[in-house]
């Protein structure tokens, strides 16, 4: 299946320290946690403009070539080809008027009235997309001249993203886009605290969980997407494992209208078709039909008074009576409920979830693990190690529910009756003192273990000849439903994995007891020695 893919950042480009210091600089002039709405905001610009004015480049070569459909002589040809915007949009691109490039903006940056301008491209930018698709309306917002950034501060933003570093043309092979705005991302999380929870997931957070279920065709769902970081994580796998985009769709739903702006524009920064509607999705479900192959979710998490009263008495998405599969203390297992609702026949869903859930005997979320159990909805739990998440300090864990656990898909091996359990708490590398990351190979340890324990045997994983799982003590554990229900329906792995098998040195107990004894002995005989040598020396000083 997949293959083991290296997916850190490039360090070809070093452009972190600049990109925080051009932060630093907004201090003062503009709220934290407004920070991301001005500088990838202007990065979006940035990137429409520069694709833009490649496209343009490519119609004016193509003026000059016998062999093209586009030859000719003739100036208002050469004109009308050039204003066409289909010619644009073929290519994805967007056709910009002069007042809305950052040409304009750069060649503008030391005018006084630069943020009436900047403003006025985000506008004209906005029209077009929403000619486009309606959908895009409102993803640029007129921000600057409100603000209380000044004139070299807006000029210092736009002539530090026109530095070659940060050119796609220049820098080809390299997601410059992408890793700006996720680096901002994550920095914004660790000045916002726990307020970023609600836009930021751990990058090798999301990394595992689309390693593990492998979104490679079909609908891809996140009803808590935030930013938009598990579609551009599963992008990213399909694109290393030789997939076509178009062989996704995306769908996606977020509470806060701020978060959504920035998940649209991370969407289209990589050319994705996408669905991602306003709502709060426990109360109002957006994409009520919707059945997915994949669902990837971060939902915040304990969410309390979240008001299932409002909840309609037949609401699909529940698996009994309101009362029942419900607690106002508690959102965590309606998450569950809506993301199996959605799951296609075979589909499956990764979810980020606190620990507690693993554990809670509270009525109604104990009720739908019970529920979800007997049902053979859970395929497998992975307890994460702590400080992986900057805005929250709650212990976090992975849910893996599958509806392809029968093992009629071709591809996976029929395991109802079974849950794999991951204990990964001794897993990740500490990069400060508060931040862990998962490594490659860690990604790659656990995505293995769940891989070789669903396939068929015999299916490669990692290009690997073989897929045989092998429970490891302290690691990861293959439980039966009679066992979990034995345990009272506790999800957590280290009820199940065990501790972990010391390595045998191959040397007979009853000889490595001897030669420990004969150790011992001759400390002791040194220890009074030393005594001797200690009580000689004082009486030598009269003591």
């Amino acid at each position: 299946m997949s293959k083991n893919v290296k997916s850190k950042p490039k360090a070809d480009i070093d452009f972190e320290q600049e990109l925080w210091d051009a932060a630093n600089e907004l201090r003062g002039a503009v709220a934290e946690n407004q920070y991301k709405d001005y500088v990838l905001s202007l990065l979006f610009v940035k990137h429409l403009s520069e694709r833009y004015d490649l496209r343009k480049e490519e119609i004016k070569k193509e003026f000059t070539n016998p062999k093209s459909d586009y030859y000719t002589t003739d100036d208002a040809i050469q004109l009308a080809f050039l204003e066409d915007e289909l010619e644009y949009q073929i290519k994805n691109v967007y056709r910009l008027p002069l007042e809305a490039t950052w040409t304009y903006l750069l060649e503008n940056a030391e005018q006084d009235d630069i943020k009436v301008k900047v403003d006025k491209a985000f506008v004209l930018i906005d029209e077009i997309l929403a000619h486009r698709n309606p959908d895009y309306k409102g993803v640029l917002e007129p921000i600057f001249v409100k603000s209380q950034l000044s004139v070299s501060q807006v000029a210092g933003l736009i002539n530090m993203f026109s530095n070659e570093k940060f050119s796609e043309a220049k820098n080809p092979q390299s997601d410059i886009y992408g890793r700006v705005y996720e680096y901002y991302i994550g920095k914004f999380a660790q000045a916002e605290g726990s307020g970023a929870g609600q836009f930021f997931t751990p990058g090798s957070v999301v990394r595992l969980l689309v390693e593990m279920i492998e979104p490679l065709k079909g609908r891809i769902m996140d009803l808590a997407c935030g930013s938009g970081g598990m579609f551009v994580q599963s992008l990213k796998f399909v694109q290393a494992h030789g997939g076509d985009k178009n062989d996704i769709s995306i769908y996606g739903q977020e509470r806060y209208e701020g978060t959504l702006r920035l998940c649209k524009m991370n969407l289209l920064l990589r050319n994705l078709s996408f669905d991602v509607k306003l709502g709060d999705t426990l109360l109002v479900d957006r994409f009520s039909d919707l059945k997915a192959d994949y669902a990837l979710m971060n939902p915040p998490f304990n969410i309390s008074n979240w008001h299932p009263e409002d909840l309609p008495e037949k609401d699909p998405r529940l698996f009994g009576a309101k009362e029942q599969f419900t607690t106002p203390g508690n959102a965590n297992y309606m998450w569950f409920q809506t993301l199996w609702y959605h799951l296609n026949e075979k589909g499956t869903a990764g979810v980020v979830m606190a620990n507690g859930a693993m554990t809670t005997g509270s009525a109604g979320e104990k009720n739908v693990r019970e529920y979800m159990i007997e049902n053979g909805m859970v395929d497998c739990i992975v307890q994460m190690p702590d400080k992986l998440f900057l805005t929250t300090g709650i212990p976090a864990c992975l849910f893996i529910l599958s509806r392809n656990r029968n093992g009629k898909d071709g591809l996976h091996r029929e395991r109802l009756n079974e849950i794999l359990f991951i204990d990964a708490r001794k897993l990740g590398h500490m990069v400060s003192r508060r931040l862990r990351v998962f490594e490659d190979e860690d990604v790659k340890k656990i995505s293995l273990a769940y891989h070789t324990w669903r396939n068929n045997p015999g299916l490669k994983v990692d290009d690997l000849d073989t897929s045989v799982h092998e429970d490891v003590a302290g690691f990861c554990k293959t439980a039966t439903l009679k066992e979990v229900k034995a345990n009272n329906y506790v999800l957590s792995p280290g009820r199940y994995v065990g501790t972990e098998a010391e390595e045998d040195d191959g040397v007979p107990f009853e000889e490595k007891m001897g030669k420990l004894t004969a150790e011992l002995m001759e400390q002791f005989e040194e220890s009074r020695r030393l005594e001797t040598k200690i009580k000689e020396n004082l009486t030598k000083i009269g003591i």
